[in-house]
């Protein structure tokens, strides 16, 4: 079991992972708000997560991967009155898809992924225990979280308290004790359609205190490690810092691991920007295996920019990979010199879970495989299989032999008469028609050859 180290934003080092119950890990993750269809962006945590556990698991450790989903939030009240249903529905309804579009990932499910309308009883009594222990106050059917109560406020983002603005507007300002306190219960306002009932009257939870409850109800407090995007660390990750250690004593993770942002035409890709793609669509057009190597081409801390042009070059990656698996013996014994690539493969990510380290290494061994079958060596794939599927890819290996079907072989024969006939026009559009149902037409010397896009 390698020692695996990672950067935590806390203390902004990197640090060991050191399991509170060896050898388990619980990681939790923020997911998704389900008022739309999620883009891009939103797929980042999923994907980088997802794999993280595998890398764990491959280690050794017994993980556990928690993925909440918001399904009560003022965005969800609002684009549920921007489309004339109930928000309840508008929930189900995004929570499907958003099931049913990271399914298309390929990466398999999160262990566990909580709802917040179905976690209220750990919520109110999580809230009431800060409002026993001074750190919560009650104002007119509010419950507002002190931020004055707890001396370590501010210490994930190293804000300066007067700039923590936290972006609740101003329902609740004339309420406040502090500029910084934030909402942990919101009285029901006339325009919200569904609320619960507390101590403190109707209403519904804070988006903070959610995250604080479904963590600990699911991994404990002090779990290992607690991820998603950039973008939360102040305020969401900030506030479920306070709110769990001023209720219980303990910090809520040993980590806080965070990705970076995705970015479209330079800019953060967001709905509120404006320039988000979906990610069903994105999956559609490129494939989940180029989606996958290109999310992998990037540091998971640094920023990742997505455009045709990197999509590409990832599908061009993957045809590589298809390429050398084709011409792999599954019967061909392991090679000391490959196999010990794969060591070094995961050597890199156990170091900050470096995955374009170890990419890097992974065509490191497609190249000295190619270099050995050029010279005429029968090569196994060894530890190929393994490699792939740490970064979500073994999907290659398994479909470099699939053979096409029936109708696309008639588009391709139909494509070679036109060929023949020097009808180009209709041959083009054959071709167009065969990549659209995911297949690519190749023009070798032995003849055409239909090859599953990536």
């Amino acid at each position: 079991m390698r020692e695996v180290r990672i950067h935590d934003t806390l203390s902004g080092e990197l640090r060991a992972l050191d399991p509170r119950d060896p050898p388990r890990v619980g990681i939790y993750v923020c997911g998704p708000t389900v008022y739309g269809r999620i883009h891009v962006g939103n797929a980042r945590p999923y994907v980088v997560f997802s794999l993280l556990k595998r890398f764990l698991e491959h280690e050794g450790y017994e993980t556990t991967l928690v993925e909440n989903i918001t399904d009560v939030n003022d965005k969800i009240y609002d684009a549920a009155r921007e489309s004339h249903v109930p928000s309840a529905e508008l929930a189900r309804e995004m929570t499907a898809a958003y099931v049913a579009d990271t399914d298309a990932l390929g990466l398999g499910r999160p262990d566990d992924e909580p709802k917040a309308t179905e976690t209220l009883g750990p919520i109110v009594a999580l809230i009431e225990t800060l409002i026993e222990g001074g750190h919560a106050y009650e104002a007119d059917g509010d419950v507002l979280f002190r931020v004055g109560s707890f001396e370590g406020y501010g210490k994930l983002s190293n804000r300066p308290l007067e700039e923590m603005q936290q972006g609740e507007g101003d329902d609740a300002a004339q309420h406040k004790e502090s500029p910084q306190d934030f909402a942990l219960w919101k009285a029901r306002k006339e325009r919200e359609d569904t609320a619960w009932d507390s101590p403190w009257g109707e209403g519904r939870p804070g988006w903070h205190i959610e995250c604080s409850a479904m963590a600990e109800r699911i991994l404990g407090v002090d779990f290992e490690i607690h991820g998603g995007g950039s973008d939360l660390v102040f305020p969401h990750h900030e506030n479920e810092i306070a709110q769990t250690e001023a209720a219980r004593g303990k910090p809520l993770a040993r980590l806080w691991m965070h990705n970076g942002m995705v970015e479209m035409d330079s800019e953060k890709m967001a709905k509120s920007v404006g320039n988000t793609r979906l990610l069903h669509g994105a999956l559609e057009e490129f494939g989940r295996d180029a989606f996958v190597m290109w999310m992998v081409g990037s540091h998971y801390r640094k920023p990742v920019s997505y455009t045709e042009e990197t999509m590409e070059d990832a599908a061009r990656a993957v045809a590589r990979l298809r390429e050398v698996a084709r011409r792999l013996d599954p019967d061909a014994p392991p090679v000391a010199e490959l196999d010990a690539l794969a060591e070094r493969f995961f050597d890199r990510l156990a170091d900050d879970f470096n995955t374009p380290a170890a990419r890097g290494v992974l065509f490191d061994w497609v190249a000295e495989a190619n270099r050995r079958l050029d010279n005429g060596e029968r090569l196994g794939p060894g530890r190929l299989r393994e490699m792939l599927h740490a970064l979500g890819l073994e999907t290659v290996l398994e479909r470099a032999d699939e053979e096409a079907p029936e109708e696309i072989e008639r588009l391709a024969a139909e494509r070679e008469a036109a060929r023949a006939a020097r009808d180009f026009e209709r041959a083009d559009r054959l071709r167009d028609e065969i990549a659209e149902r995911g297949w690519e037409v190749r023009d070798t010397a032995a003849g055409a050859r239909l090859v599953r896009r990536a």
